[in-house]
């Protein structure tokens, strides 16, 4: 039922989020008002070699602890407040942006933080499991995510995002079903450099989120959704799969259709991501848009419960749950598709030469 929108230039030109704004609001009776979020990448030049903390919390009290915290792990270059807009959300957290790097070398770091991504993972993992009330929004390197309970317009409002210019956006609009319409659970989630969007409902949950915990991952923002964000970081980042193969652990060709195939190279890869990586798998109607520093690429599960439509023009790519938002975004839009189950759409900055498979 959610709604879910993308946009992305390949040259990296950046834009404020007055289309990706007009894109989810089209899209406004996909939620009932409980969630609503945007990710923008490319806002941070002054500091784009910062880790960029967007923290969350919900009294002076654990932004206290939590900029303790912060400052005890942490080389802070820069803070300050996030700036918000109350004049319709009048009861909602606090927000704090944080520039930092780790304080700590590679040699004196605990077991499985020994690069600066790891080490940042774990950290922040530690921090949401640690300071009741405070929570990580996102931890990537220019880039942020601004969500919270509320309409795509309120959020969009409350965060100012005119005030904000980014070469690739993601916005969403929540309708929880089975789990609470609460700020932290808002969508995008995102940690590092990934950030997802996602309509639809993970029933793989308590299999997928054990799986993750056995990598140091922790899920502490009830709702499914998180599990998705995390299982890219672990099968991209850390085990080194291309997007095409994380794809296909995540959706995986049904074992009837990989027994039909013939005898090849690509069928035994097939049964080899589906038997290391069973617990990774996704069960669940889902349509899920990914944002990171070299693209945005889109998945459905592998009989397209949830819908998810792609375009493009000049050097735009454009991603929507509902074809009439591509056209909110751009009235010139051209090649259109709507991709098959299962199938990824990519679209990549022009500097990783890939381009879109549109």
């Amino acid at each position: 039922m959610c709604g879910i929108v993308g946009l992305i230039n390949s040259n990296r030109i950046k834009e404020n989020g007055t289309r990706i704004k007009k894109g989810i609001h089209l899209m406004n009776d996909r939620g009932n008002g409980l969630g609503a979020g945007y990710a923008a990448y490319g806002i941070y030049p002054d500091y784009h070699d910062f880790y960029a903390l967007h923290i969350m919390s919900t009294d002076e009290k654990s932004m206290d602890r939590a900029k303790q915290y912060i400052d005890r792990w942490f080389n802070i270059e820069h803070d300050s407040s996030i700036p918000v807009w109350s004049g319709k959300i009048i009861d909602h957290p606090l927000f704090h942006l944080f520039f930092v790097k780790p304080s700590l070398p590679p040699g004196e770091r605990g077991s499985g933080e020994e690069s600066d991504d790891d080490y940042v993972v774990s950290k922040c993992m530690e921090l949401n499991k640690t300071i009741d009330g405070a929570y990580t929004c996102s931890n990537g390197k220019n880039m942020g995510v601004f969500k919270g309970v509320g309409t795509p317009l309120d959020i969009y409002d409350f965060f100012q995002l005119d005030n904000y210019e980014g070469y690739s956006w993601l916005g969403h609009n929540r309708f929880p079903t089975n789990t609470p319409g609460w700020w932290g659970g808002a969508h995008p989630f995102s940690i590092l450099e990934w950030s997802i969007v996602h309509n639809g409902e993970i029933s793989s949950y308590g299999i997928n989120k054990r799986y993750l915990e056995s990598f140091g991952y922790f899920c502490q923002l009830q709702t499914d959704s998180e599990v998705i964000a995390y299982l890219i970081d672990l099968l991209i980042r850390q085990h080194g799969l291309s997007i095409t193969e994380a794809t296909t652990v995540l959706a995986p060709p049904y074992w009837s259709t990989i027994e039909r195939m013939e005898e090849s190279e690509e069928k035994d890869k097939l049964t080899t991501l589906r038997v290391i990586y069973e617990q990774a798998m996704l069960n669940g109607p889902f349509a899920v848009l990914t944002t990171f520093d070299a693209g945005m690429f889109s998945l459905t599960d592998n009989t397209k419960l949830r819908p998810m439509t792609a375009g493009r023009h000049n050097d735009y790519t454009y991603f929507a749950s509902e074809i009439a938002s591509l056209y909110e975004m751009d009235n010139d839009i051209t090649d259109i598709v709507t991709p098959r189950a299962g199938q990824p759409i990519t679209a990549l900055f022009n500097e990783e030469s890939a381009g879109v498979n549109l």
